[in-house]
């Protein structure tokens, strides 16, 4: 399925010693994503396997050293502890925005599992 075009990032903010990531999507919207979060819901095989709901695990305080385009659907992030598998579709993290704005960081923390996309 084909991503909508205003559902793809215009701006990426995400500076050296920030703890969060800002996404300007092409509607104008913008989305703040805590590098708890991001990192915690990583979707790579490594850390959550090879199907069913995406797991939050504990990733301890982490930021973003690299950032970058996957293709025309996604972002791949290099984190501070080391890790650099999971790729983040667009239509994953506008969802995932959706949930953070809805419920708070904290509590999509708490819920422990979201289902893939």
């Amino acid at each position: 399925m084909p991503i909508a075009q205003d559902h793809r990032p215009r701006h990426l903010h995400a500076p050296h010693g920030a703890t969060e990531l800002e996404i300007t999507w092409a509607d104008g919207h913008k989305t703040l994503f805590p590098h708890r979060i991001l990192r915690g819901y990583c979707p790579c095989a490594t850390c959550q396997g090879h199907g069913g709901a995406v797991s939050f695990i504990e990733p301890g305080h982490v930021e973003i050293r690299e950032l970058q385009a996957v293709g025309n659907y996604a972002l791949s992030f290099q984190w501070s502890d080391g890790h650099a598998s999971g790729i983040y579709s667009f239509r994953w993290l506008r969802a995932l925005g959706g949930l953070l704005e809805a419920q708070g960081a904290k509590g999509v923390e708490e819920m422990g599992t979201l289902p893939r996309l």
